[in-house]
């Protein structure tokens, strides 16, 4: 009995000893940190700093050779298109009267006749795009309503009518400022006169240039008075509100961006930040050195503000804003933390999913991510846990524990 009791204590101790040898030689668990696969929406971006400028620029240059009074306005001053008066055109002898003035003054009237043509041409085609658009709009509304149509064609159509608007609005001022141009092309003519009738040669040889557009006075390339030939700039105008946004992206990027793409403009120095639309992928790409010095083929997006003036009124043109340009959005999909996938090969992607107190790997397939989340289309459900930014020591089978 006494032996018996021996062994069995033995035995005992013996266990106890093989158990705390297992429990010192197992490796200790490695601390991870979970998150869990939720059911939401999910939006990809391009962000990209961006500078705005004013989308119709007009540069007022000299109609003929002549001395050209001092300009007295500066940068910032309101004009009035007709009312305004920039500044004046003095002849200096015998340049303003002679026959190759006269010449070159009529060439310009034909020219700007023609421009003028072309511009109103422009415009009719406009009009029937923007009545078109209008049209197309007004029928996605309906369909829109009565759920006839998706959400994608209803906000394109709406796109197109706004886009439709400011082409119209575009030709509408290029009609305008191509007929100012040919009133001071036939003014120049008249001043020119005919050398075999005098009387068309008038006796007052000072010309007045006036604005072609409201708006405000941008730059004043030639402030003193000075002798000038035909074509010279004198100062550019346009309206600082009238602005657009240019920025340019990697051309890898540029391939996912669409007209008519949502856009969201932050930290332009307002509360709030704006809204826009893509109006034009321009479809060369142009190389550009980065900080690094590594040289990009890049593009040049231009965006659309679709806030009102009210609430965008400090922003001018030149200001940096920082643009977050949309490529693709999806609703009650699921996703993970961008850390949490990671590549299993070439072609497929895994996640590590706790399973209990051990990492089991698991093959997913992987959708859009926008470097913070990223869609699991297959291999995942709702409400597992999944390990965020697992370390080379996390492997299949191992044990773990939360951080």
């Amino acid at each position: 009995m006494k032996s018996l009791r021996k062994k069995l204590f033995w035995a005992i101790v013996l266990g106890l000893l093989a158990i705390a040898v297992t429990l010192a030689t197992r490796p200790p668990a490695v601390e991870v940190d979970l998150a869990e696969a939720t059911r939401g929406d999910l939006t990809v971006t391009v962000d990209e700093d961006g500078l705005t400028r004013i989308r119709e620029r007009y540069v007022v240059s000299t109609p003929l050779a002549g001395r050209l009074v001092r300009i007295t306005l500066k940068p910032g001053d309101e004009v009035k298109a007709g009312e305004t008066q920039l500044t004046t055109l003095e002849p200096t002898d015998p340049q303003l009267l002679d026959a190759r003035a006269r010449a070159q003054a009529e060439a310009r009237v034909r020219g700007a006749e023609a421009a003028y043509k072309q511009a109103q041409s422009q415009v009719e085609t406009a009009q029937k795009k923007h009545a078109l658009a209008i049209a197309d709009e007004q029928r996605a509304s309906r369909l829109f309503k009565k759920n006839g149509t998706s959400p994608q064609n209803y906000e394109h159509a709406v796109y197109e009518a706004q886009a439709a608007a400011v082409a119209l609005r575009s030709a509408e001022l290029t009609v305008q400022i191509t007929e100012f141009e040919l009133e001071q092309a036939r003014a120049a003519l008249l001043l020119a006169g005919d050398e075999d009738d005098p009387k068309t040669t008038s006796d007052d040889t000072r010309f007045p240039i006036s604005a072609p557009i409201d708006g405000r006075v941008l730059r004043v390339f030639q402030e003193s008075s000075t002798v000038v030939q035909a074509g010279e700039r004198l100062l550019e105008i346009g309206d600082p509100h009238d602005l657009e946004v240019a920025v340019d992206v990697l051309s890898t990027d540029a391939v996912n961006i669409k007209p008519g793409a949502e856009v969201r403009l932050e930290h332009w120095g307002g509360g709030e930040p704006l809204n826009g639309q893509v109006r034009l992928v321009e479809p060369s790409a142009f190389t550009k050195t980065s900080a690094l010095g590594v040289e990009e083929q890049r593009v040049w997006i231009i965006i659309d503000l679709s806030d009102p003036i009210e609430d965008r009124a400090q922003l001018g043109d030149g200001y940096r804003v920082e643009a977050r340009i949309t490529t693709w959005r999806g609703q009650g999909i699921i996703k993970v933390p961008a850390g949490a996938t990671f590549r299993k090969d070439r072609t497929s992607w895994a996640v590590f999913v706790a399973d209990g107190e051990t990492a089991r790997a698991r093959e997913v397939e992987r959708g859009q991510s926008n470097g913070i989340e990223t869609e699991i289309l297959a291999g995942l459900d709702p409400g597992e846990k999944v390990i965020v930014h697992p370390s080379d020591k996390i492997a299949d089978g191992v044990k773990i524990r939360t951080r």
